[in-house]
């Protein structure tokens, strides 16, 4: 989901006063093959259980910031009903998943982001991107 997307629907939750959860999400599902499409990678069907155990070593090793945890989500959570938000918000997202993934994997391959807890396992306080150490996540000193 592109975060523009997710902003129009909380917004839409707050003039409306919407009361409840929405389920949001873009089309289109993002399958196996779907994901191959949108990064332009063919797919090579490989069992659920050798991909998360592959991820759990490249972890263990801190080769990857990737939690083996994704697989399991990736693979075991069912597609989202967005009719309620879609009928009492009158929402629709304006940005296909798969340009999104696209986009998302290009900037992370240019570096662009902010540094979190993720890409730094082995710790050590983290400032905020604007190096406020009033911002720097754990106990405060004051």
């Amino acid at each position: 989901m592109h975060a523009d997307d997710v902003a129009d629907a909380i917004e839409r939750m707050l003039d409306r006063r919407a009361p409840g959860p929405f389920n949001l999400a873009a089309e289109p599902i993002l399958d196996a093959d779907g994901l191959a499409r949108a990064l332009g990678a063919v797919r090579i069907p490989v069992p659920a259980f050798a991909v998360r155990a592959a991820l759990h070593a490249a972890f263990a090793a801190h080769v990857v910031p990737t939690e083996p945890g994704w697989v399991d989500i990736g693979t075991r959570t069912p597609a989202l009903d967005t009719t309620r938000a879609r009928r009492l918000l009158d929402w629709v997202p304006l940005h296909r998943s798969d340009e999104v993934l696209g986009q998302f994997v290009a900037a992370l391959g240019r570096g662009e982001g902010a540094p979190g807890p993720l890409l730094q396992p082995a710790g050590g306080p983290v400032l905020d991107p604007a190096g406020d150490q009033a911002n720097a996540p754990g106990p405060r000193a004051d």
